[in-house]
């Protein structure tokens, strides 16, 4: 939405809601971008806070066969923006977008990416692919190729040990088979033994039987 849009809709909220103290919203890296730093600012004094940002990964070769519209480096400058307005936000990351083999890469340069932020959540949810998606015909086609259950699990195990700031982790949404969250750094090795367990002791069939299982998200 433009600047001028989200004015008016604040300005209703505060009209008929006046207990609202803040409002949060769903945004893209490519929302931040066309508003001023005079705009954000802006934005805060109204309420705006709590932006929750799918930024899915921080890896451009992904983010570009995805056509995401942004790259990682324009992850990075807008929300050095938004931290400038003092405008807090969370992330979705999506693994496995990276696609097979090159997980746990992805999840590297993520990290890399949101070490230099302030993200105050990053949740992960594991790609579900669909057979009406367009990813479905680019695997069809051979152009892309899609990680093994537990190498989705290895990739989030290489982004929380490579997470060197505070904030929450999460994987609670249906798209997990295995639901857990935790604060870093306090949580970290929590959560990694945690993932060792599911690595070391839960099968590829067994993952693959909740995927196949997972009907809409």
């Amino acid at each position: 939405m433009s600047y001028d849009k989200l004015a008016a809709i604040a300005e209703l909220i505060h009209k008929y809601l006046p207990s609202v103290k803040s409002i949060g919203s769903f945004a893209r890296i490519t929302d931040v971008t066309p508003k001023t730093d005079e705009e954000l600012t802006k934005l805060r004094a109204m309420g705006y806070d709590g932006l929750t940002i799918g930024i899915e990964t921080g890896d451009d070769e992904a983010l570009r066969f995805m056509s995401k519209g942004y790259s990682s480096a324009d992850i990075i400058e807008q929300c050095q923006r938004l931290d400038a307005a003092n405008i807090h936000y969370s992330f979705f990351y999506l693994v496995s977008i990276s696609g097979a083999g090159r997980g746990e890469i992805g999840a590297k340069l993520t990290a890399d990416i949101c070490n230099q932020i302030h993200p105050t959540l990053i949740g992960a949810n594991m790609l579900t692919i669909y057979p009406d998606s367009e990813l479905y015909a680019e695997i069809q086609r051979e152009n892309w190729h899609e990680e093994s259950e537990l190498e989705k699990y290895k990739e989030v195990r290489k982004l929380i040990e490579n997470l060197r700031i505070p904030t929450i982790f999460a994987a609670m949404g249906a798209s997990n088979a295995y639901q857990f969250h935790g604060q870093l750094p306090k949580d970290k090795e929590k959560l990694l033994a945690f993932l060792d367990e599911i690595i070391g002791n839960v099968s590829e069939e067994e993952l693959q039987q909740y995927r196949k299982s997972v009907h809409h998200l």
